[in-house]
Order: structure tokens, then C-alpha cells, then sequence
């Protein structure tokens, strides 16, 4: 005889409210622009920010030796405590001391930096709270937030002032529920680096509002030449700071998901809390791969700095070529970076009446032309896209060339034309203008 066991009458399985209100911005557009490019040219991809995709730039030689020997020692195949090995923590530690005073129980690995930015909010927001991102900015503190049901608030940045923050409109987004304000200093998408003077600015207003900074500063040392990085953590004075960063990019490995987060806070503001709180979190996932953690004192110690160097060189020259080569695209508006990987083009909407927004702007640039920048609302900034700048050269001068073309035969200057020198508009001297 068997007996009915309680329980539900009917199938009725469900995703959790995590699972429902996580998105991923980047994704769901990209995904939503169902564009066949021209197939008689080739597709040049300026929208994804890994420097691998192309294979023209790889980590040197230590890197990768650092490796090798870490996949023949015994050491390298166990788990590690949550937190991370106490060796590579002292080597991120002794990597980052541009940052401030750290000791190894200040540095928490994870599993690559968007993981360090996933603790880190996780650590000091709570459902209800809000954060502060900037517009334009990288949507992932957004897919990391909201399916915790913590809020974004948006401060926004200056295009015509190299992107900095609009300090008063920061200050401005400031509530009795704001948990932290998230500063990307060298910034993608912009490619922008604060001076010493204006983090001083914003570290201000953290310090009259009493709200921590998680600084994402995965692109650190990534300038180009005139330009100078400093770590927000090292001018704090009162402010706590949660730094967040990582290999993922300036050793050119975002495969290998190897990031940190480094504790900053002088005055014990945080206090053991929030240190336990990371801890915790950390054991979620029993820290990132043991492989590279076992190699991280060598990769961090002996990559040599010309590395570093030529690669910088390579990517501020990309970016000399690209400011230059659009300059001459009529209705566009690019904003010369001063590092990281990207530059924002400006789209003057306004002269290309036969679309209505970026995105058609992209969709039809991948259709006629076979090139694809990722479109401004990615980054909650309409009329702008952002391209890549880590594309072989040969690439780089094609795609503009593209992009030129594709201007020339859809902007209408029409009565604007006595307009263009106020807004920044011109026509290639060697592609006439229909």
C-alpha cells in the first residue's frame, strides 16, 4: 500500500529573486542588436574589452613561465584557505604598496576583479541601500546590485572636461541610504584619469557624507604619456576605501580570473565587520584557482616593467590613430583618452536624420560597413559609442576608414553647415560629400 507524502500537488519550480533580477546591460543589448554584417567585408569587432580577442598582445614570457612551474608543483592542485594563499596575499600586498600601508590580511583574492567588486558591494550594501556609479560607466556594479535589491544612483561625468566627475551632481545623489560611492580611476568606458587634485575632490565629499569608496582600479598604472595614476587609498586621510583590481588587464590574462580586494582604512571605520563580512563571502566560492595563485608571487615580482611599457605605447598610439582618423568622420566627436583600453565617440544625432538613436547608428554601421562599437546606452549614455583599442593596427585604420564612409554618406549637414565649427563637425577633404 503506499502513502501520498506531503507536499505540492503539481510541478511548480521557480527561479530565485537573485536569479530574476540579475541582468547583464552589456549582454541584453548586444544581444538585441540582430544585425547581419555586409558579407563582403570583413567584420571588425571594436566592442569587446579583451585584449586577447585579436592575439596581437600576450603576456611575456615570466607570465606564463610563472605557470608552467605552478602546474608541476604538488602545491598547486589543493584548496587554498577562502581568502587566498598567505604568499600570494603578501605578493599582491608588496605589488600594491603605491596604494598605502598593506599587509597581507588587508588583501582578499577572487575570482578576477568584477568578483572583487562583487564582494565588495555585497560586503557593505545591504537590500534597501543604495550606490553610487558613474554615468557613463561599467554596467556590472548594476548586474551585481540590483539582484540584491540594492538601488544605482547615477553621478555624472563632464565629456567636455576629460570625464571627470561632476562633483556637485555627485554630492547631490548623496542620501541617508547611500552605502558607497564606486570611483573607476582609469575609467572604462572614458579612458580618463583623475590628477591628484580632483580625487582630492571627491574624497572631500566621501569625507563630509561619511560614505566609503570602492575604488575600481583594475586599469592602475595604465596611462599614457603627460599623464600620472594615483591610487585614491593613497590620498585618503578619513575615508575608507575598498580597492578593487587584479591581472585581467594589465598582464593581458583576463582568462585566468585572478583579482583582489585590498582593505584601506586608517581609522577602523570599517572595522572587523566588514573584514569578517569578506571573509565571509570569499568562502562562498573557496577563493579563485590555486594554479595562479601558486605562480602570483612571480608574475607580480618579475614581469619586467618594459613589458608593461610597450604595451602602454601600443595602445596610446592605437588611440593617436583613432582620435585623428575620426576627427575627419563628419558628425562625430571623438574624446581623445588619457589610458585604459577605450575611447567615447560623440554621435551628433541631430545631423544624421535618417536615424534616431546610437543604436540604429550601430546596427546600420554593422550592416553597411561591418564594424561594431558598442553603443552608448551600454553604459547609460545615449548618442556616444565606445570602441576598443586593443586591435591590431592594420584593424584599427580599416575600421576608421569605415566608419568615415559611413558618415560621409549619411550626415546631412543642410543648414547646419554654417554650424559646424560650433559643433565640432567636419568633412574628410579627400571624400566628397554628396
Amino acid at each position: 500500500m503506499s502513502r501520498r507524502t506531503p507536499g505540492r500537488k503539481e510541478w511548480d519550480v521557480r527561479a530565485s529573486t537573485l536569479a530574476r533580477n540579475t541582468h547583464n546591460k552589456i549582454r541584453s543589448i548586444v544581444e538585441n542588436l540582430r544585425v547581419e554584417p555586409n558579407p563582403q567585408k570583413e567584420l571588425i569587432a571594436l566592442s569587446i574589452g579583451d585584449p586577447t580577442t585579436f592575439g596581437n598582445l600576450n603576456p611575456p614570457e615570466q607570465v606564463l613561465q610563472a605557470v608552467r612551474e605552478s602546474v608541476e608543483s604538488h602545491s598547486s592542485r589543493g584548496y587554498a584557505p577562502a581568502k587566498g594563499h598567505l604568499e600570494a596575499r603578501q605578493a599582491v600586498a608588496e605589488y600594491s604598496a603605491h596604494q598605502g600601508s598593506i599587509k597581507p590580511d588587508d588583501v582578499i583574492l577572487s575570482s578576477g576583479a568584477s568578483h572583487a567588486i562583487e564582494l565588495a558591494i555585497s560586503a557593505i550594501a545591504d537590500s534597501g541601500q543604495n550606490i553610487l556609479i558613474p554615468r557613463p560607466g561599467f554596467m556590472i556594479y548594476q548586474t551585481l546590485s540590483e539582484g540584491l535589491g540594492i538601488s544605482i544612483k547615477f553621478y555624472n561625468l563632464l565629456p567636455d572636461e576629460q570625464w571627470k566627475v561632476d562633483i556637485d551632481d555627485l554630492e547631490n545623489q548623496i542620501d541617508d541610504d547611500t552605502a558607497a560611492i564606486i570611483v573607476i580611476n582609469p575609467s572604462n568606458p572614458c579612458g580618463s584619469v583623475y590628477n591628484k587634485d580632483h580625487l582630492l575632490e571627491i574624497l572631500d565629499v566621501a569625507a563630509r557624507n561619511h560614505v566609503p569608496i570602492i575604488a575600481d582600479e583594475i586599469y592602475e598604472h595604465f596611462v599614457f604619456s603627460g599623464h600620472k595614476f594615483h591610487a585614491l587609498s593613497s590620498l585618503s586621510v578619513d575615508v575608507p576605501v575598498l580597492t578593487c583590481s587584479g591581472l585581467t588587464k594589465r598582464f593581458l590574462v583576463p582568462g585566468w580570473r585572478m583579482g583582489w580586494v585590498i582593505i584601506h582604512d586608517r581609522h577602523n571605520i570599517l572595522g572587523k565587520e566588514i573584514r569578517n563580512g569578506l571573509s565571509n563571502l570569499a568562502s562562498r566560492i573557496l577563493g579563485p584557482s590555486v594554479l595562479v595563485q601558486r605562480a602570483l608571487p612571480s608574475i607580480l615580482k618579475y614581469t619586467p616593467q618594459t613589458f608593461f611599457d610597450d604595451v602602454i605605447l601600443f595602445i596610446e598610439n592605437q588611440a593617436k590613430l583613432a582620435y585623428e582618423e575620426l576627427r575627419r568622420a563628419p558628425g562625430l566627436r571623438p574624446i581623445m583618452p588619457q589610458g585604459a583600453m577605450y575611447m567615447m565617440i560623440e554621435i551628433k544625432m541631430v545631423l544624421f536624420p535618417n536615424m534616431t538613436n546610437e543604436f540604429q547608428f550601430v546596427e546600420r554601421l554593422v550592416k553597411e560597413q561591418s564594424v561594431f562599437c558598442l553603443p552608448g546606452k551600454c553604459f547609460e549614455y545615449p548618442n556616444y559609442i565606445r570602441i576598443v583599442l586593443t586591435v591590431p593596427e592594420a584593424y584599427l585604420r580599416e575600421a576608421c576608414q569605415r566608419i568615415i564612409l559611413f558618415c560621409t554618406e549619411h550626415v546631412d549637414l543642410g543648414d547646419k553647415c554654417k554650424d559646424m565649427e560650433s559643433n565640432e563637425v567636419s568633412v574628410p577633404q579627400d571624400i566628397e560629400v554628396s
